[in-house]
């Protein structure tokens, strides 16, 4: 009898369900790298073996554990490379990535033929509990490495848009390096993380929007004095319908009278009646009323009009500043918060697209996501270095002409920068109409030390990261110890020069705002 038949037989496996012995239509079905394994493998019945290593691969593909029943025609063997595949979570790692199945295929395989080899005097349930920790063992470190990109790109859930093959190629690269720091310095700010969470408008917040500031021609005029109603009657006058009396107004005349004025006769007694005025006419009164000043009255809050809908959450446009005066600390924290938009859309089914600008003509456009292609631009972008002028006024057209776009229509716009850019009238004015048509919002991420005149024009919100010099090497130029400041506002255009600010960057009151701040120099 044929070796792989005594196995069979051995194994309990009855010869009536088997394949069939001929396994070229199998292994039509099995991509080539597997048809060698498959064959050559000592461990069950080969025409069982390659039907069920195709079920392995398809449930692998799935994400999912193999039946129990694909056995290879070796329960024990399957079994515990089932248990081990279970417990090191490695569905995770072949989910949508075929090159990742192959490879775990091709090594259980390679242990399970090795099974053959075992010294005589080693029963089989030890020879097999010893393949399975050779299996584990080599494994472990493939798992070591997935669960630190976990780590680092959290909200990815079940992994199903970034497959592992593609990933795996980035985990010694310079470009994952920074990405991990970044992802440290991100978690040391959560603020930046908070307002991530208010850009777009897709969806009601649980948090109110604060009320408008109070407007100037109610400011000064103290508490509101309390009043009291006077109520005037004025019979006769048009108002509140009273009930019916005789009179002679023939505006008010009830429609029986009316019609007499058409019969032969009865128009003659309505003439009468009318100079008598004993006509039947409707009775109506008016009351005005008159609110006069009263001392003794209870105080009378003045109306304040409604608080605007606050929304969040919604696609986001980032208008990224690679000029090279973003160069070091500044630098960091704005990929940092790009790193951190991606995740944050990705794991909020939100939009994100960056809009990298430095120079004229250098502005680069593009969508990121954790997709094999969007993580391949996200690299790129992080291992990039900013160099070159500031030219924000192209990006902003950008930005204006993708928000008029029906998927990005309740997106709001992130610029972030140091500041140092001004944009022409003419892209103020579509500014200006894009929010008055669809409410769209401009905030400004200041990596800087002062707001100028043009990020105060554009932007609604400005928020300022004043220790940015934290994030700098040790040794770098200007690093003064984590915190570290030299200025106290970032307002010191508004603070020394008022009168320079145009109206439309005066909207902010950075004055006020500038004097709430402290000295510390």
């Amino acid at each position: 009898m044929a070796r792989e038949e005594i196995a069979s037989d051995e194994l309990g496996v009855p010869r009536a369900t088997h394949p069939p012995a001929d396994p070229g239509p199998v292994l039509d079905a099995l991509p080539r790298e597997l048809w060698l394994p498959g064959l050559v493998c000592s461990s069950g019945h080969t025409p069982a073996r390659l039907l069920h290593i195709a079920q392995w691969q398809q449930r692998l593909l799935d994400g999912e554990l193999p039946d129990a029943a694909d056995d290879f025609a070796d329960p024990a063997v399957a079994a515990a490379l089932r248990s081990e595949i279970a417990e090191l979570q490695l569905t995770a790692l072949t989910r949508g990535s075929p090159d990742t199945t192959l490879q775990l295929l091709r090594t259980a395989l390679w242990h399970a033929d090795r099974l053959i080899d075992r010294h005589e005097t080693e029963d089989r349930t030890t020879a097999i509990a010893r393949m399975a920790e050779a299996f584990r063992a080599e494994w472990t470190v493939e798992r070591a490495d997935w669960e630190e990109a976990q780590a680092l790109l959290q909200g990815l859930g079940d992994g199903e848009h970034l497959r592992w093959d593609a990933l795996k190629g980035h985990l010694r690269s310079r470009e994952w390096q920074e990405a991990k720091r970044l992802a440290a310095l991100m978690a040391q700010r959560p603020e930046l993380s908070a307002l991530l969470r208010r850009i777009g408008r897709a969806q009601r917040s649980v948090v109110p929007q604060c009320p408008p500031a109070p407007r100037a021609e109610d400011e000064g005029l103290g508490a509101p004095m309390g009043v009291s109603a006077v109520e005037t009657v004025l019979p006769d006058a048009p108002g509140e319908l009273r009930g019916i009396r005789l009179g002679d107004r023939i505006e008010r005349l009830l429609g029986s009278e009316l019609q007499q004025l058409r019969h032969p006769v009865l128009h003659k007694l309505w003439r009468a009646r009318k100079a008598e005025a004993r006509l039947l006419t409707y009775d109506t009164q008016a009351v005005l009323v008159d609110w006069r000043p009263d001392p003794q009255a209870p105080p009378r809050q003045r109306p304040q009009p409604p608080t605007p809908q606050a929304l969040e959450r919604g696609p986001m446009i980032i208008c990224l500043d690679t000029s090279g005066s973003m160069q070091g600390a500044p630098e960091s924290i704005a990929k940092a918060v790009v790193l951190e938009a991606v995740r944050v859309a990705q794991q909020e089914r939100r939009g994100c697209t960056v809009i990298a600008f430095g120079g004229p003509d250098e502005v680069i456009e593009q969508s990121l996501d954790f997709s094999p292609q969007g993580f391949e631009r996200l690299m790129q972008l992080i291992g990039q270095g900013f160099d070159g002028g500031t030219d924000v006024q192209t990006p902003i057209e950008c930005a204006l002409r993708r928000v008029q776009e029906r998927q990005w229509a309740s997106a709001d716009v992130l610029i972030v920068s140091d500041g140092e850019f001004g944009c022409t009238r003419a892209t103020l004015d579509q500014i200006d109409a894009a929010r008055e048509a669809l409410g769209l919002r401009i905030f400004g991420l200041l990596i800087g030390d002062r707001e100028t005149m043009g990020l105060l024009e554009v932007a609604d919100e400005i928020h300022w990261v004043r220790d940015w010099r934290r994030d700098a090497p040790a040794t770098g130029h200007g690093a003064a110890g984590p915190g570290f400041s030299p200025v106290h506002s970032k307002s010191l255009t508004a603070l020394y020069f008022p009168n320079a600010l145009s109206p439309r960057a005066a909207r902010h009151g950075q004055a006020g705002a500038a004097a709430a701040h402290p000295r510390t120099l």
